[in-house]
């Protein structure tokens, strides 16, 4: 059973920097993190959730969200079996809980972590 775990959240002012990770572990002995595309969605409080960014599998193609094109960037590392998502210039609009899920390339079976509270102020 593949596990995730997000870390970076925290609170920040509007313009500020912060980096999430989230760290893979668990595969079976026939993957690894490279096998799976990775992506960050959040929610904000009160409301559904909300895809930000994705990577795929090699690390070559990332896809964003229009409102954080140009602010945040999506990146892994596989030898660490970590996906990071560097969010600048924050706005409080990005305030929210920021999940990391993996999805296997073949079977298609997707993983979620726990979540990182990210909180904006004005």
């Amino acid at each position: 059973q593949v596990q995730l775990v997000e870390s970076g959240g925290g609170s920040a002012r509007a313009g500020d920097s912060l980096r999430l990770s989230c760290r893979a572990s668990g595969f079976m002995s026939i993957e690894s993190f490279s096998d799976f595309a990775m992506a960050w969605i959040r929610q904000a409080p009160g409301k559904g959730l909300e895809w930000v960014s994705a990577i795929n599998n090699r690390g070559d193609k990332m896809d964003y969200e229009d409102s954080v094109k140009g602010r945040f960037t999506i990146s892994r590392d596989n030898a660490k079996n970590t996906a990071y998502l560097h969010l600048n210039d924050l706005k409080p609009e990005d305030t929210g809980v920021y999940f990391c899920n993996a999805v296997q390339r073949v079977s298609r079976e997707n993983y979620w972590g726990q979540g990182t509270q990210v909180t904006v102020s004005s």
